[in-house]
C-alpha cells in the first residue's frame, strides 16, 4: 500500500475502533469523481448491513470521529461514501516525501521471497522472430517490478537447446556436407553462420512427414541427449553461433539474464530424476514411451465407443506426461521438471515464475502437476504459469510478411527504427541511429505491454510510433522536455510547493503510478503500469500548456515548480525502467 493510502487508512482504523466497528471493512481506493476527491472510503454501506445501522449515518458516524489531520479533509457525499481531499499541506508533504526519498518510497514487501523467473525460452539453431518478443518484455518487466519490491529473483533464459530440432539440425547440415569436417569427412574446420542456419532449420523441418528423416533426426537428438560424437561437438558449434545471435537481440531489447543455461544443462541428471517417478510408482510404459498420469478427477474420462474401430475419445482430456520417447529419449517435460529438481538443489527458490505463450496451457499444467506428485517440487513451492496472448498484424491473424513467413524479430528492430528516424528528422533531429532505436523499441515494447497480458493483440507499429496518445514515444518525449526544462533552468529546484490544479493532478497521476506496480503484480499484467505512466506524462503536458515554468518571474515558485518537473521526471523513469524502457534526453 503506498504511503498516503496507509497514513489514511490508519486514520480511518482509529476511527473504526472509536465506533467499535471491524477494522476489517474499511475499504479505500482513489476517488472515481476526482473532482470531488482523491479517494474514497466505501465501507458504510457494509457496516450498515452489519451493526442495522443507515449507510448515510454510517458515513457521518465515521467522519464525526475522524482525529484532524492538516493533510486531509474528510466528508460524507450521496449516496453514504466518506470522502477524503488531500489539502495543499498534504499534497506537499507527500510531493516531498516522493522526491527526497529512496525509489520515491515505494514500500518494499514485509516477507521477500527468493524467486527463479524462467522467460526468454528462445531455441537454438533458429533464428529470434516476433514470436520471441513476449516472453522477454513481460517477463523482464515483472522481474524489475519484484526485485524493486525487495525480492531476490534470478532470470533463467532457459534456451531450447536439447530438443528435436537440435537432431533435425545436424542431420540437415551433415547431409548438405556442411559437418563433413566432424564425420572425418574434411580437414577443414566448418564456419557456420546464422544466415545458414536459418536456411537448413526450415528445410529440415519441412522433412519430418518424411520418415526415414526423421527417423534420423531423432537418432542424432539422443546421440546428442547423450553426448555421443561426434553429433555432441557438432551440436556444440550450433549452439555457440546461435547463442551469439540470441543474446545480440535480448540486449537490443534491454533483456537481461542472471542464467543462460538451456534444456542440456539437466542431461546429465535426467535419468537421476526419472528413476525418482520409477520408484515412486508413478511411471509406467505406454506404446514404447514412459509416462506418468497427472489427470485429476473429472478429467480425462473415456467416452462411449460405438465399436471397437472407432478411436477412444475423452471427456476433459489431460493425457500424460512423457518422460522418455519410445527410443529412450528426453523429452520437452522431462527437461523442464529435470529443471525445477536442479533449481531446487542448487538455489531453493520460494516460487518459480514461467513467462510463456498461452497455447502451452496444457504442458504447464501436466508437468506442474508432475513435480507435485513427485515430490520434485515441495509443497511449500509456488509454481506459477504466466499465459500471453498472440500478437496479431492489422488483418487481425497472427503477425505475418505478406508471403505467410513469420518474421523476424531483426527485420522488425530494423523496421521500427527506420520509422522512428522518420519521425525524430520532423523534431530536427538527423542521423540519430541508437536514439531512434532506443525510441523504436520502447513502442514496440510499450505497444504490447499496454495490453492485458494473457489477451490477444493487434501490432500496428505506425500507432505504436506515434508522438501522442497511449505510446512509448509520447511517455519517452515528456521525459526529454522535462530534462530539456531542468537543464536550461538558470536557478535551483527546490521542494515543492503546490498551487494549483494542474500541480496536484500531476502528483495524484503519480500517487497511481506507484499503486500499479502492486496491481501489475497481483495481476501479473503491466497494462496498468502503462496506463499510469501515460495519465502522469498527459498530467504533465496539461501543466506545461498551463504554466509556463521558465518563464515563470517569482525565483520561489519558479524553484518549487522545478522540483515538481525533478519528481516528475524520477516516476516517469522509475516507471520506464520497470519495463526495461529507455529515457531519451532528447526527443
Amino acid at each position: 500500500m503506498i504511503k498516503v493510502k496507509k497514513d489514511i487508512y490508519k486514520i480511518l482504523e482509529n476511527a473504526f475502533i472509536k465506533l467499535g466497528y471491524d477494522k476489517e471493512d474499511i475499504e479505500l481506493k482513489f476517488s472515481a469523481m476526482p473532482d470531488l476527491a482523491d479517494f474514497q472510503c466505501n465501507s458504510s454501506f457494509k457496516c450498515a448491513k452489519k451493526y442495522a445501522k443507515k449507510p448515510f449515518d454510517v458515513a457521518n458516524e465515521i467522519v464525526d470521529n475522524i482525529e484532524q489531520d492538516e493533510r486531509f479533509s474528510f466528508f460524507v457525499s450521496n449516496p453514504a461514501y466518506v470522502n477524503i481531499k488531500l489539502t495543499d499541506k498534504g499534497y506537499n508533504y507527500y510531493a516531498n516525501f516522493m522526491k527526497n526519498t529512496t525509489d520515491l518510497g515505494v514500500e518494499k514487501v514485509e516477507n521477500p521471497k527468493k524467486i527463479i523467473m524462467d522467460y526468454g525460452g528462445a531455441n537454438v539453431a533458429k533464428a529470434l522472430h516476433m514470436g520471441h518478443l513476449r516472453s522477454p518484455i513481460i517477463g523482464q518487466s515483472l522481474k524489475n517490478l519484484l526485485v524493486l519490491k525487495g525480492n531476490e529473483v534470478y532470470s533463467d533464459v532457459h534456451l531450447g537447446d536439447f530438443g528435436l530440432q537440435m537432431g533435425l539440425t545436424v542431420a540437415q547440415l551433415e547431409e548438405d556436407g556442411y559437418l563433413d569436417y566432424f564425420f572425418k569427412n574434411s580437414n577443414e574446420k566448418p564456419k557456420l553462420s546464422l544466415e545458414l542456419l536459418n536456411e537448413e532449420y526450415p528445410k529440415a523441418s519441412a522433412r519430418k512427414h518424411d520418415e526415414d528423416f526423421k527417423k534420423k533426426a531423432d537418432d542424432y537428438t539422443l546421440k546428442i541427449q547423450k553426448k555421443m560424437q561426434p553429433y555432441y561437438d557438432a551440436y556444440k558449434l550450433i549452439r555457440e553461433v546461435s547463442v551469439k545471435e540470441i543474446k545480440k537481440y535480448y540486449e537490443l531489447l534491454n533483456t537481461k539474464f542472471d542464467f543462460w543455461f538451456g534444456e542440456s544443462e539437466v542431461g546429465d541428471i535426467i535419468d537421476d530424476v526419472v528413476q525418482i517417478f520409477v520408484d515412486k510408482g508413478l511411471a509406467y510404459k505406454s506404446n514404447g514411451a514412459l509416462v506418468c498420469d497427472v489427470a485429476e478427477e473429472g478429467e480425462h474420462i473415456p467416452l462411449p465407443r460405438k465399436s471397437e474401430d472407432e478411436p477412444q475419445l475423452y471427456k476433459n482430456p489431460m493425457p500424460p506426461v512423457l518422460l522418455k520417447k519410445y527410443n529412450g529419449g528426453d523429452l520437452y517435460a522431462t527437461t523442464d521438471i529435470a529443471t525445477v529438481f536442479m533449481r531446487n538443489k542448487e538455489y531453493k527458490p520460494d516460487e518459480i515464475i514461467y513467462v510463456a505463450d498461452s497455447r502451452q496451457k496444457q504442458h504447464f499444467t501436466q508437468f506442474f502437476r508432475a513435480c507435485k506428485k513427485s515430490g520434485i517440487s515441495p509443497e511449500s513451492q509456488k509454481l506459477t504459469y504466466v499465459s500471453f496472448g498472440t500478437m496479431n498484424g492489422t488483418d487481425g491473424k497472427p503477425f505475418k510478411t505478406r508471403s505467410g513467413d513469420t518474421v523476424k524479430l531483426e527485420d522488425v528492430v530494423n523496421l521500427v527504427t527506420q520509422k522512428a528516424n522518420s519521425k525524430l528528422e520532423k523534431n530536427g533531429i538527423y542521423n540519430n541511429n541508437e536514439l531512434a532505436r532506443e525510441v523504436g523499441v520502447s513502442a514496440l515494447k510499450f505497444g504490447d505491454l499496454i495490453n492485458s497480458v494473457n489477451k490477444d493483440y493487434i501490432c500496428d507499429l505506425d500507432k505504436f510510433l506515434s508522438f501522442e496518445g497511449k505510446t512509448g514515444p509520447y511517455i519517452q518525449y515528456n521525459g526529454a522536455r522535462i530534462q530539456s526544462i531542468l537543464e536550461k533552468a538558470d536557478i535551483a529546484s527546490s521542494q515543492v510547493d503546490i498551487q494549483s490544479n494542474e500541480e496536484r493532478k500531476v502528483i495524484l497521476n503519480i500517487f497511481k503510478l506507484i499503486e500499479s506496480y502492486d496491481i501489475c503484480l497481483s495481476e501479473l499484467s503491466l497494462n496498468s503500469l502503462c496506463l499510469s505512466l501515460y495519465d502522469v506524462a498527459n498530467a504533465f503536458a496539461l501543466l506545461y500548456n498551463n504554466i509556463h515554468i521558465l518563464s515563470e518571474k517569482d525565483e520561489k515558485r519558479k524553484a518549487s515548480l522545478l522540483g515538481l518537473c525533478e519528481l516528475t521526471l524520477s516516476a516517469l523513469k522509475q516507471g520506464l525502467d520497470m519495463l526495461a524502457i529507455d529515457m531519451p534526453k532528447k526527443m
